[in-house]
């Protein structure tokens, strides 16, 4: 079994900083791409940011220069630090990690935590 556990979010003020952190356990034999999308009430779900294996990045327009996706392999853990908050950034925010279960190399599949809010108001 594998599981993909979000934290961090919260609510804080535009211009405010927050740190989300996700962490993927069970039996992992290896982990490919982790990122994080959001979704905001009406809208469909997007992508934010995601790091390959080998350390790529990909942003999302809206949050270059703002956000900084970042893992920790030896804990198989991913973490967007998000800067400068605007009312706009407020959703849920769901971590997704493209992963290999049990002991047997084969097809990864995506795996996605349970989201964290984040909310963004004066």
């Amino acid at each position: 079994q594998v599981q993909v556990v979000e934290s961090g979010g919260g609510l804080v003020q535009p211009g405010g900083s927050l740190r989300l952190s996700c962490a993927a356990s069970g039996s992992i034999l290896t982990i490919y791409t982790m990122g994080w999308y959001r979704q905001a009430p009406g809208k469909q779900r997007e992508l934010v940011a995601r790091i390959t294996s080998s350390g790529s990045l990909n942003y999302a327009d809206p949050v270059k220069g703002r956000f900084t996706i970042s893992r920790d392999n030896a804990k198989n853990t991913v973490y967007l630090q998000m800067n400068s908050l605007k009312p706009e950034d407020a959703a849920v925010y769901y971590c997704n990690v493209d992963l290999i279960a049990g002991q047997v190399w084969g097809r990864s599949r995506e795996y996605w935590g349970q989201g964290t809010q984040v909310t963004v108001s004066p």
